[in-house]
Formats: C-alpha cells, structure tokens, sequence
C-alpha cells in the first residue's frame, strides 16, 4: 500500500512581506497570490521492521534510522522529522515504521513557498494515512506551527495556506496568529491571459529566505520608517491587484508589480543585488511592464508581466543571463491526498 500526496506550489503576486511578524500582529497584513501546477509530493509506504527511512528523491538525501517517538532536530532531514515528531506527540501517540519518499518540483529557496508546501504535503499524506481530522485551515495552521514553532524557521504565513486551500486567494493577517482566506473568483480568459503573459523565470541561484526575513523583522522592531511604510503600500498593493484580476483590469498589472517591487526592495538591503537589478532591467527594456522576484528575494524565481506579444521578446533578452523558463499554468486545487496499491 502507498499513501501519497501532493500541494500546490504558490506565486505571490502582491503584498509579499506583510504576513510576518511582527508587522502583521500590530498593522494587519494582507496577500494576493496564486497556486500553479508545480506540486510537492510525499509518498508514504507502512513497513513494519522497526524502521524509519527518509527519502528526499530530488535532493538525492536518504536515510534509514530506528523507529522512534521523537527525532533530534539536527539539520538533517529536519522539515520530515519536525512533521512525525508534531504528529506522534499530538494525534498517533505511538512510533510509526514507514518509507517516506518526497519530491519537490522547484529547488529550496526557490521562491515559491517549497518548503512550507512540502510540509503540508507531508501532513496531508499523515492525514490520509492515519484518517486525522484535519480541514484547510486546521492543516495549514499545523504545517506553519510545525515550521515556525517547532522548527524555529524564520518567514510568514501565506505559504501554508496557499499550499492548502489552492486557487487565487486574498489573505488577511492579524494579531493572535489570525488568518482568513478569501478565495477569488477569477473570470476564465482573464485567467487565460494572466497564464500568457506572466513569465516565470529562474534566476539559476537560490537564497536564504531566512536572513532577509529576519532583516525585515528587525526593521519592523526598531520601526524603521522607511521599510514600514514600503510595507504599509506593499499591503495597499495587494488591495489594489485584487480589484484589478476581479474587473479585468489587467493593464494595471505590470504597473502594480513594479511599484511593489520598488516598495519591497525598501524592506530590506538582502532583497534585491546587482545580478538581480540587472534582470529586471533587461526584462523592462525588452517589454516587461513590471516584475518581482518571488517570495522573500535575493534569488529563486523572478516574475514579469509581458503584456501584448512582449513575452517573447522578453524570452529572447532574459535567454542571454544563463536563467531558465518554465511553463506553468494556475490551479485551483490545493493539497490532495489518495490510498494505491
């Protein structure tokens, strides 16, 4: 018997930074994004020789320890174990012997919210296989517990809950870890043109989400005023996206993408770097209207709006830096679990 899982990779297409703390906890934060068909995968296989192995397929990281209750957090294998050890303590009760094989269809520090979503999709695979009662929100909450709390991971809130839920959705963030998930009723062909004419494309090197976060929470502690007020209109971004993917609007795009990536670059100094600057000018100067590099910065996946026939022009001048495209296309679906032989 195999039990497997899947969730959805997220793009943020707005108001990226606002969903941590403690900016979101004292001003309210609020997020747009969206799910593409880029997934983590977990496959879990009962076995019953005492034994536990991890099997990380695209990192080529595998493992076989003995059956325990709770693993040491050691940087080894640390989001799989941080997962059984929440699991075993709150709901199984017992040791577990499995086969755990995940896989990831974009790199660590990526952008895309990779790791957050393979931890839903870890649990999501423990929910099938132990019938744990779990909605959307109850799994998002457990997988951003498991790596902000337990794991002490630095970053926000929105990867979870995309990874969950699925869709176009309008995120709010409050004090008392409060999250509410508006999903967004998109009209199809602005769908269909959105899928056109945003590129996806990967700078080739991957960051450290953490450090920038941890930068950015600093400035929010010592109040900054320059990266809280980027922060109070990276929030007003987000607003104003929504309204546009809702009427149609979509000429706005491109405008509202590089006014946020203006703002997000005040955050903090790790954001953005000489490399990156010179990507997003490329992409501009060949007929990007606007761009942001995806979740917290420094590297991973760079986005551009390309309006009319621009995408291809774009492809051609971005081709040139060494990075790399890839398709994709937006889902509704968020994490999905099943039971095979």
């Amino acid at each position: 018997m195999l039990i497997r899982a899947k969730a959805p990779l997220r793009i943020g297409l707005a108001g990226g930074g606002t969903d941590v703390s403690p900016y979101c906890d004292i001003y309210g934060g609020s997020i747009l994004n969206a799910c593409i068909n880029m997934y983590a995968y977990a496959t879990i296989e009962p076995r019953n020789d005492g034994k536990i192995e991890f099997r990380c397929e695209d990192r080529k990281e595998f493992a076989v320890f003995n059956s325990v209750e709770e693993f040491e957090i050691n940087g080894k294998f640390d989001l799989l174990k941080g997962v059984y050890n929440r699991l075993v303590k709150d709901y199984i009760k017992k040791p577990l012997s499995f086969t755990l094989t995940t896989y990831v269809d974009a790199p660590a520090g990526s952008g895309l919210g990779s790791s957050s979503t393979l931890v839903v999709a870890i649990v999501k695979a423990f929910q099938e296989w132990q019938n744990l009662p779990l909605g959307e929100y109850d799994l998002a909450k457990l997988a951003w517990s498991i790596e902000r709390e337990d794991l002490k991971m630095a970053g926000g809130r929105q990867d979870q809950y995309a990874a969950a839920f699925g869709g176009f959705n309008f995120m709010e963030f409050s004090s008392n870890e409060k999250v509410l998930v508006n999903p967004l009723r998109i009209r199809k062909e602005y769908v269909n043109e959105l899928e056109f004419n945003v590129l996806l494309y990967y700078t080739g090197t991957s960051r450290l989400s953490a450090k920038i976060i941890e930068s950015q929470v600093e400035n929010t502690k010592k109040k900054d005023e320059k990266a809280i007020e980027a922060m109070h209109k990276l929030k007003q971004q987000s607003l104003d996206m929504k309204e546009a993917l809702l009427t149609g609007n979509l000429s706005k795009m491109g405008e509202l993408l590089n006014t946020g990536w203006e703002n997000k670059k005040k955050m903090s100094s790790s954001i953005s770097n000489p490399v990156i600057d010179n990507i997003y000018e490329t992409a501009i100067k060949a007929g990007a209207t606007g761009g942001k590099i995806s979740g917290a910065g420094g590297g991973g996946f760079f986005m551009f709006y390309c309006p009319n026939n621009s995408r291809y022009r774009v492809i051609e001048e971005l081709s040139k830096l060494g990075g790399e495209f890839r398709r994709f296309r937006f889902t509704n679906i968020g994490a999905e679990s099943w039971t095979t032989k």
